[in-house]
């Protein structure tokens, strides 16, 4: 058994996964909380504009270490959700500072409902992406 870059790179990758799962299940939350009047619409934009920016660079980072590692599948299954990340990135509203939530914008019933589709889509992903990390961490380390 040898500890070798790409097995480095998957546990990067794992411990970067359970911050970005913890980040969607707070998205979901907030979202459902905003949905049932817990919250306004300013408090929540305030939350969770903060937290797009890490959730973006933790995601392109143990990417570019899957680049570097050679690990093309592992890369290949994520260069979706950076072309996302991407658009949205993109095509967010006209804002003072970085992120994606508009206050004035946020309550219109389409808007609240694909941010929390968007947000159960992710948490599924990063799951599945975990369970996957898992496995190449193990099978990685045994291989060599």
């Amino acid at each position: 058994m040898a500890f070798n870059f790409p097995a480095f790179t998957y546990i990067v990758a794992l411990i970067a996964d359970a911050f970005l799962i913890f980040f969607s299940i707070f998205h979901v939350i907030a979202f459902d909380e905003l949905k049932t009047d817990y919250k306004n619409p300013i408090d929540q934009c305030n939350s969770l504009n903060p937290l797009v920016l890490p959730e973006y660079l933790l995601h392109f980072l143990f990417n570019f270490l899957f680049l570097l590692a050679h690990e093309w599948f592992s890369l290949a299954l994520n260069i979706p959700l950076i072309a996302y990340h991407i658009y949205r990135y993109k095509t967010r509203p006209v804002m003072s500072g970085p992120g994606l939530y508009d206050p004035t914008s946020i309550m219109n019933a389409d808007v609240l409902s694909k941010c929390q589709r968007e947000g159960w889509i992710k948490l599924a992903c990063y799951l599945l992406s975990f369970f996957y990390y898992l496995y190449g961490m193990i099978y990685s380390l045994i291989s060599t």
